[in-house]
C-alpha cells in the first residue's frame, strides 16, 4: 500500500495474542469499555488528544456524557410508607422538592443519595434519626393510603396501640353490615327458664338486666348493640357478660341459639377495646411474617366459623381491631394475604389453624382471650388432638395467664375432661331448655314405608306455603346429591349441602336458601349446629335410626326455637310411652 505521494505504508502486524483491555477506570459506568491504549489510532490523532483523553488510554467518552447514578428507590411494602430525611442534604432536588424531605429514604435499611456520600449511591443498616420535613408529611401520606374506610372494623396494621378510639362512620359498611339485622326473638318467653351457676365466688357476680344499663360498654360495642338492637339479654348472656368482664374462665352449658356467639364476643371485644394490643402489635413489628393475635375463637365447622366471623365484623365496626376467619375447604394462600393484613380477633377451625400455624404464619403467644364454641360438637367429629395441639403444645399462655371460655350444648365426661385441663377457678353455667318443646313447636309423627318416603316428601313440599323455608335432614352425602336430584326433577327449588362439597358451593347454597332463592334445603350433620337461619318453618329428618344427635336453630313468627332432635324427641316420645319405628319420617313446624 502507497500513500497519496507514492510511498509505501509500512505494514506492522499485530502479535497473535492481545493482552485483555483494562477495566473502565473509577467514575465510569462501565457502559462504554475503553479500547486498547491508542489501539488502531492515526499518530497525528494521537498527538491532538487531550490530556484526559491520555489518562484514559485513548478513550473519549461522547459530549454531554455523566456517569450513571440510579435514582431513590420508590416506597414499597416492606418501607412501612416512611420517608426520612436526612440531615447530610444531597439527592435529586426535583424529589427532594416534591416530598419536603432531603432525599433519603428509611425502610429496612437507609438509601443515601446524597452528593456528600462521597460516590455512588450506597445502603446503610443504620437508621438515622435526623429529621427532615418530608417525614411527617409522608407518614401521614401512607398511613391514609393502606388505611381502608373508617369504620370497617377490617382496617390494616395499625401503627397506633390505642385501640379506645371510635372511628367515623362508614355508611356503606354500615348498611353491609347492619341491612336485615333483626332479632326476631320473644325476650319476655326467657325470664322463666332455670339458670344454674356454680364455682368460686360466683355471688359477686350480678346478672345483666339490659344493655342499655351497662355503662361499663365501650363505645364501640354501644353503638354495634344499637345498631343491632339488641335490648334485652338472653339467659346465657346475662351471667356470661359479667362473668367474662371479671375476667373469670366459663364454662356454660346452653343449647344452640340461645345466644352464645354474643355471649363471648360482646366482653371479649370490650376488654380488647379497653386494655389494648398488649404485648402484640410490638411482636408483629419484630416479625412481619407471623401475626399475634390476642383473642382466638375455635368451631367445628366452616359456616359456623364463618357465621361467627360475620357477627364479630359487626362488634368490631369503627374501631381498629381487624378479625380474620381461617376454614378447610377454601383457598388457604388469599386466607394468609388475609392474615397478612393484620389479626387481633382469629376466628378458625382446628384442622386450618394448625396448618396455618405449622407454616409459621400465626403465633399465640400473646393470645390473652380463647373460645371453644360447640365444644361437644368438636369432640364428636374428632377434633380433641388439634385442640390440645393448639393450646397445650404450642406458644400459648398456660391457663391463668389467658382468660378461657367454653361453650357447649351438653357436659359429657369428655367435656369435663377438657374443662379440667383448660379452664382455672372456672365459673359453669348451666341454662334450661329455651321454653317447652310443645308449646313452639309442632311435631307430627308419619309413619311410612322405605319405599314410600320420597313420595310422602314430596307431598309435604307441594303443601307448603310460597315462601316457606324447609330444612330436610338425610344420613349421608350421596343421600343428600341423590334426594337433591329427585326433587330437582320433579320441580323443586332445591339445593344440597354436605362435607364434599366445595366451600364456595356450601356457601352459595345457605346464602340462597337464607335468601328465599332455593327455598328447600337437603343437608347432612354439616349443617346440624350453630347455624342461624331465620324464617324456617318446616324441618324433616330422613332415616332417623341412623344419625344420633342434632341440633337445629329456628326462628319463627319471633318465636326461637333452640330445641334438641333425635334422641331428645325420641326419649320425650318414649316419655310418652309412644314406640319409634326406623322407618319413618318426622316433620316438625
Amino acid at each position: 500500500m502507497r500513500n497519496a505521494t507514492g510511498q509505501p505504508i509500512p505494514f506492522h502486524m499485530p502479535p497473535l495474542h492481545q493482552p485483555p483491555p483494562p477495566m473502565p477506570p473509577q467514575g465510569f459506568s462501565g457502559r462504554h469499555p475503553p479500547p486498547p491504549p491508542h489501539m488502531g489510532i492515526p499518530p497525528p490523532m494521537v498527538a491532538s488528544m487531550p490530556a484526559s483523553a491520555h489518562a484514559n488510554g485513548g478513550y473519549m467518552p461522547p459530549p454531554n456524557f455523566m456517569p450513571h447514578q440510579p435514582p431513590p428507590p420508590l416506597p414499597h411494602a416492606g418501607m412501612n410508607g416512611i420517608a426520612n430525611g436526612s440531615g447530610t442534604g444531597g439527592g435529586r432536588q426535583p424529589l427532594q422538592q416534591q416530598l419536603g424531605g432531603n432525599g433519603r429514604w428509611k425502610g429496612g435499611g437507609m438509601f443515601d443519595s446524597s452528593p456528600n456520600a462521597g460516590g455512588p449511591s450506597r445502603f446503610t443498616a443504620a437508621s438515622s434519626a435526623a429529621g427532615g420535613g418530608g417525614r411527617q408529611q409522608l407518614m401521614s401520606r401512607f398511613q391514609a393510603a393502606s388505611t381502608p374506610a373508617a369504620g370497617s372494623g377490617a382496617s390494616n396494621f395499625q401503627p397506633s396501640d390505642d385501640w379506645s378510639q371510635l372511628l367515623s362512620r362508614n355508611e356503606r359498611m354500615e348498611r353491609e353490615l347492619f341491612s336485615g339485622t333483626t332479632t326476631g326473638i320473644n325476650f319476655d318467653d326467657y325470664d322463666s327458664i332455670p339458670v344454674e351457676m356454680t364455682g368460686p365466688d360466683r355471688e359477686s357476680i350480678q346478672p345483666v338486666e339490659s344493655f342499655a344499663s351497662m355503662t361499663d360498654f365501650h363505645p364501640v360495642i354501644g353503638n354495634a348493640v344499637k345498631l343491632i338492637g339488641y335490648q334485652k339479654p338472653t339467659p346465657v348472656q346475662k351471667w356470661a357478660i359479667p362473668t367474662t368482664l371479671a375476667k373469670r374462665d366459663l364454662m356454660a352449658c346452653a343449647q344452640t341459639g340461645s345466644g352464645k356467639t354474643a355471649a363471648f364476643l360482646v366482653p371479649i371485644l370490650n376488654l380488647m377495646y379497653t386494655e389494648g394490643p398488649g404485648h402484640s402489635q410490638a411482636a408483629v413489628r419484630a416479625n412481619r411474617r407471623k401475626q399475634f393475635p390476642v383473642a382466638l375463637v375455635l368451631a367445628p365447622t366452616r359456616e359456623l366459623a364463618s357465621q361467627i366471623y360475620d357477627e364479630a365484623r359487626k362488634f368490631s365496626y369503627r374501631s381498629q381491631v381487624r378479625c380474620c376467619v381461617v376454614y378447610g375447604g377454601a383457598d388457604i394462600g388469599s386466607q394468609v394475604r388475609e392474615l397478612d393484613r393484620g389479626c387481633h380477633l382469629l376466628v378458625a377451625t382446628p384442622g386450618r389453624l394448625v396448618d396455618v400455624m405449622e407454616r409459621g404464619r400465626i403465633g399465640l403467644d400473646h393470645c390473652r382471650f380463647l373460645v371453644l364454641d360447640e365444644a361437644d360438637r368438636m369432640l364428636d367429629m374428632g377434633f380433641e388432638p388439634q385442640i390440645r395441639r393448639i393450646v397445650e403444645q404450642d406458644t400459648m399462655p398456660q391457663k391463668g395467664q389467658r382468660q378461657t371460655l367454653m361453650f357447649s350444648a351438653t357436659f359429657p365426661k369428655e367435656i369435663q375432661h377438657l374443662a379440667r385441663d383448660f379452664l382455672q377457678d372456672y365459673i359453669f353455667l348451666a341454662v334450661g331448655r329455651v321454653g317447652s318443646t310443645s308449646q313452639n313447636i309442632t311435631q307430627e309423627i308419619m309413619w311410612v314405608e322405605e319405599a314410600d318416603k320420597r313420595a310422602c316428601l314430596e307431598e309435604l313440599l307441594q303443601n307448603r306455603a310460597p315462601d316457606a323455608l324447609v330444612l330436610v335432614f338425610v344420613e349421608t352425602k350421596r343421600g343428600a346429591d341423590q334426594l337433591e336430584g329427585v326433587l330437582y326433577q320433579q320441580g323443586f327449588p332445591v339445593a344440597s349441602i354436605h362435607g364434599d362439597r366445595s366451600q364456595a358451593d356450601r356457601e352459595m347454597a345457605l346464602r340462597n336458601f337464607r335468601t328465599g332463592q332455593t327455598p328447600i334445603l337437603v343437608a347432612t350433620a354439616v349443617a346440624a349446629r350453630g347455624l342461624d337461619i331465620p324464617n324456617v318453618v318446616q324441618v324433616c329428618f330422613l332415616l332417623l335410626d341412623s344419625v344420633d344427635f342434632v341440633t337445629i336453630y329456628m326462628r319463627c313468627n319471633d318465636t326461637i326455637s333452640a330445641f334438641h332432635t333425635f334422641w331428645s324427641l325420641v326419649k320425650l316420645l318414649q316419655f310418652s310411652r309412644k314406640n319409634i319405628s326406623p322407618s319413618c319420617l318426622i316433620t316438625i313446624r
